[in-house]
């Protein structure tokens, strides 16, 4: 079995307001600062990183306006952008230009080992307009580029932010070909019918935690129906306490769905190495969100944590070793992992989240 590492350091230089960033990361890492700062910026760039493996970098840029709107002040300024990931013994670096048609196009892509002395692994030539690390695997040409595939494309953001009336979570799925959790939670129900059916002990913890901030919440209703086609399908139903009536997901609030999803991330049991998710606390109750605090500490034991926040509540649940402040200067963003040590007097007195209120941690507004 193949492991799947973590990422130890990242370095981005041209993409967006991230011009010239150097960040190490370690197993819980929270991003804080102002509206604009650049936190987005690197939630985007986890996202393209998993559509440029996967084969789809063109579609992605496509969809954000073109080359021009993802290179730093635009391709006149930025005609290249590029970035480094050291994970485990390995460190994959790319570099894409723009080109004439609004496109990105690799001007290289390689990997190598970070402990053993040799040359990098050439994965795409120049012009190429998709990465070839599958082609690579499929053609059994580097045993080295599948160990990488293993821990890079076991990343994964998540965007919860789409519960309401029309969001897919709310819809009915496929029941079968999933054993993860999807970025926007999309097949919750049929994740959930294979955790209670695979994994009991996993989904009883995760039932249990749910009820903690719905205190009416009984179970899950998962009830696989057959269709004409021959496949099945799924919906998210459940049931209240001393009812037995099955309520759809419709009668479930934006808040309680989107923390159902979150704590179905964190207590998934075979999760990714990686996990990245934008302001998680959007909609919560502050009850759930302390709540959402431990489950991103004890989560971040199993997997890597990187999370942005501005909420004062939820900060109070870390240590100020954890946090990196991202400020926007001339344009650009600048990345600052704090030391707890340089705050010590401040904390004799004041929470995580007081210091946040009141400026001291750096990040807020002038």
């Amino acid at each position: 079995m193949v492991e799947k590492r973590p990422i130890d350091k990242l370095t981005i230089k041209g993409f967006k307001s991230l011009q010239d960033v150097e960040l190490e990361l370690g197993r819980l890492n929270v991003l804080i600062g102002p509206n604009g700062a650049g936190k987005s910026n690197l939630i985007s760039y986890f996202e393209m990183l998993r559509e440029m493996v996967e084969g789809r970098l063109q579609v992605w840029v496509a969809k954000r306006g073109g080359g021009d709107r993802i290179l730093s002040f635009g391709a006149k300024e930025t005609p290249r952008f590029s970035s480094c990931i050291e994970f485990g013994d390995f460190a994959y670096s790319f570099t894409l230009e723009s080109a004439d048609d609004e496109r990105l196009v690799f001007y290289d892509e390689r990997l190598r080992f970070r402990k053993v002395p040799s040359e990098p692994i050439t994965i795409s030539d120049e012009g190429n307009r998709e990465s070839r690390i599958k082609e690579k695997i499929q053609q059994g040409e580097s045993h080295e580029a599948n160990d990488y595939w293993n821990s890079i494309a076991n990343w994964v953001t998540y965007h919860i932010h789409d519960t309401s009336e029309t969001a897919w979570v709310r819809r009915t799925s496929d029941l079968y070909g999933y054993n993860y959790l999807r970025p926007d939670a999309s097949n919750l129900a049929a994740y959930l019918f294979q955790l209670r059916e695979f994994h009991q002990e996993v989904y009883s913890e995760i039932c249990k935690t749910v009820r903690l901030v719905i205190p009416f919440f009984k179970d899950f209703v998962l009830e696989p129906k057959l269709i004409k086609s021959g496949d099945h399908t799924i919906r998210l139903f459940w049931q209240q306490h001393d009812s037995d009536y099955k309520f759809s997901p419709s009668q479930l609030s934006d808040g309680s769905l989107r923390f159902i999803c979150l704590v179905t991330a964190l207590m998934q049991p075979d999760p990714p190495s990686t996990i990245i998710i934008d302001e998680p606390e959007l909609g919560l109750h502050p009850y759930a969100i302390t709540l959402l605090g431990s489950l991103l500490d004890s989560a971040s034991e199993r997997m890597q944590v990187i999370v942005a926040t501005q909420s004062p509540q939820l900060l109070d649940e870390f240590s100020v070793d954890d946090l990196i402040v991202v400020e926007l200067r001339e344009g650009v963003s600048v990345f600052n992992r704090l030391k707890e040590s340089d705050f010590n007097v401040w904390l004799e007195d004041f929470s995580v989240g007081e210091l946040w209120d009141k400026n001291v941690l750096g990040g807020g507004l002038p």
